[in-house]
């Protein structure tokens, strides 16, 4: 396995946010986790990049490492976890190249880094097309465009995307998953977190159903599809 998660408690305060969750991402897969707003979605991905702390007794390791032992920069330069967030978090004033390098701002690899950011220009020609502008002044789409391809050129070997089809209008959200299968088809492991949970079942060869910071279902996507649990609460059937 690539990620081995176990026992995952996230505290904020005396408020309880994971209860001491379990999973694993095999390398090259796409995992989705599931929920509401609020069930601890993207406090999963933020313990996972160090952005938030495990309580004592957490245990996520990455290709045998120690998570918890690297800070969150570290976690992205050394490990090469990257974290596409929630509300994108784009540099707003700089342009879409800008945006670019500075994911790179770690990498020492000067050829590849240039054949990664045409890979990535190839993927959304929009951005090629946008290249000069200033990232704020994009749409909602491109933008998450911009994140996503930051977070490639971050770190290449796993990322964690966090509602990636956020305020996107449907052709978007399309548009958005065929790249994100695209990039995984070259080697990088996707574990998503994600509200339109029929698109990220979809999307993934398994999933698992997190509530109030606990996981209740897990299984491969097309049985979760198919739980008449999951299409009550989740899939609006």
């Amino acid at each position: 396995m690539q990620l081995n998660i176990k026992n995952l408690k996230v505290s904020y305060g005396n408020i309880k946010a994971l209860h001491g969750i379990d999973f694993t991402v095999e390398a090259g897969e796409i995992l989705t986790i599931i929920g509401a707003n609020g069930a601890g979605k993207s406090t999963t991905l933020r313990a996972i990049s160090r952005m938030v702390p495990s309580d004592p007794g957490s245990v996520l390791e990455f290709e045998g490492k120690n998570i918890l032992k690297y800070s969150a920069d570290k976690v992205v330069s050394s490990l090469g976890i990257s974290h596409v967030p929630e509300g994108r978090r784009i540099f707003g004033n700089l342009t879409v190249t800008e945006n670019l390098t500075l994911a790179c701002f770690a990498r020492k690899d000067k050829d590849q880094i240039n054949k990664d950011k045409k890979w990535v220009f190839d993927l959304f020609p929009r951005l090629e097309e946008r290249k000069d502008q200033f990232a704020g002044t994009l749409s909602g789409g491109e933008q998450q465009m911009l994140a996503v391809g930051r977070g490639y050129l971050s770190a290449r070997k796993i990322m964690l995307l966090d509602e990636p089809s956020m305020g996107l209008a449907p052709i978007l959200m399309i548009e958005m998953f065929d790249a994100l299968k695209e990039i995984n088809k070259i080697g990088t492991t996707i574990l998503l977190v994600e509200q339109n949970a029929r698109l990220a079942l979809k999307f993934a060869r398994r999933g698992y159903v997190i509530e109030n910071g606990s996981f209740v279902l897990q299984g491969p996507a097309t049985e979760l599809l198919n739980n008449p649990d999951v299409k009550k609460a989740y899939l609006g059937a």
